[in-house]
């Protein structure tokens, strides 16, 4: 046995493992450990683990005489002795080996965990089913839970550094969000390109040709963006909304209260839960109230071809889509509640008539 050959060095008699039980020092199983590691890149000779094996006890007795080491205390100490006696490519194999053993445990405790992870959820006593105000209790929002779980592990595991892991996990701050951590955060998008194009480009999906209404361009933006959402964290953004479906109003020959109809038709399209989860799609639009300088001697685009016309003279129409946007989002929906998104932004310039 190699605690014999270690002639009274071996004080060291209990270790701590990772489940917190406290269980006898056996220096042998260092000595496969770093034999194994050994083998794997060339290695012949037992003697230079056992060894070294006596050199990581001695430090061991050293550093925690009258404590109890932990097995990643061990493991630390192993690397350590390696390196510094000149053995590179076994230092490199074992803390390789370490490192898919420590996933290994990792994702046994995920597959062992799934149980609690789907019953917690609908008991509803994971705090993270309340960490988006936005998604709601639902099978939906189950099947979310249970895979963003995984992706959320997959983040804080192989994406982000070790630090940060720790930081996260020991509490001193919060990633929020993991389970998106691949995906984008917020976009942008034009909308003056959708009205150009119409909702398509995607392989095997239903293409749209440019809108020629104004009910068929909201509704691709409704498309639009809660196909989107899929893709992204966070909110998915059109600029100009009032500027570049002003000119649909004139065409359709539209009067104040069936172009509201319209926008109530939008504002509730938006708000219908069609993202993973059970959520809203996280929307926002960005009004001009008048017409951006930029713009102004722009021609405009109706069902994907460029008119004589310019957006300059449509100011009329952008006031009653402005004021019937507002309108709808004060009324609320049925019982009243205000409508969560879209996200309002006004465009505010100097010369605005407080």
């Amino acid at each position: 046995m190699l605690e014999e050959k270690i002639e009274g060095a071996h004080l060291i008699t209990k270790i701590r493992k990772r489940d917190g039980r406290v269980v006898d020092f056996n220096a042998n199983k260092i000595t496969e450990a770093i034999w194994k590691a050994a083998q794997s890149v060339g290695g012949k000779d037992r003697s230079i683990a056992e060894k070294l094996t006596k050199e990581v006890v001695r430090r061991i007795n050293e550093k925690f005489a009258g404590k109890i080491p932990t097995v990643e205390d061990v493991q630390d100490i192993v690397e350590k002795v390696l390196v510094e006696n000149g053995h590179y490519k076994t230092a490199k194999a074992y803390i390789l080996y370490r490192e898919q053993h420590r996933q290994l445990r990792e994702v046994k405790n995920l597959l062992l965990d799934v149980g609690n992870i789907v019953d917690s959820y609908i008991a509803q006593e994971d705090w993270r089913i309340r960490e988006n105000a936005n998604a709601t209790w639902s099978f939906s929002g189950l099947l979310w839970h249970v895979t963003g779980t995984v992706m959320a592990y997959y983040a804080l595991n192989l994406v982000h550094p070790k630090e940060i892991a720790k930081a996260h996990t020991e509490g001193d701050f919060h990633l929020h969000n993991l389970s998106m951590s691949l995906a984008g955060y917020c976009a942008g998008w034009s909308l003056r390109q959708l009205l150009h194009e119409g909702f398509n480009g995607v392989p095997g999906k239903v293409e749209s040709s440019p809108p020629k209404h104004l009910r068929s361009a909201l509704g691709q933006m409704v498309n639009f963006i809660g196909t989107l959402q899929n893709e992204w964290a966070g909110a998915q953004a059109f600029s100009s909304f009032d500027t570049y479906l002003a000119p649909f109003v004139r065409v359709d020959r539209l009067n104040y209260t069936e172009v509201k109809q319209a926008i109530q038709e939008f504002v509730f399209g938006i708000n219908i839960s069609s993202r993973w989860g059970g959520q809203t799609p996280f929307s926002n639009i960005t009004l001009d109230w008048v017409v951006p300088e930029d713009l102004k001697d722009e021609h405009v685009t109706i069902g994907g071809k460029i008119t004589n016309d310019v957006y300059g003279d449509f100011q009329d129409e952008m006031d009653m889509i402005n004021k019937a946007f507002m309108e709808v989002m004060l009324e609320g929906d049925a019982k009243g509640r205000v409508f969560t998104f879209p996200i309002p932004t006004y465009n505010i310039t100097k010369d605005f008539d407080w």
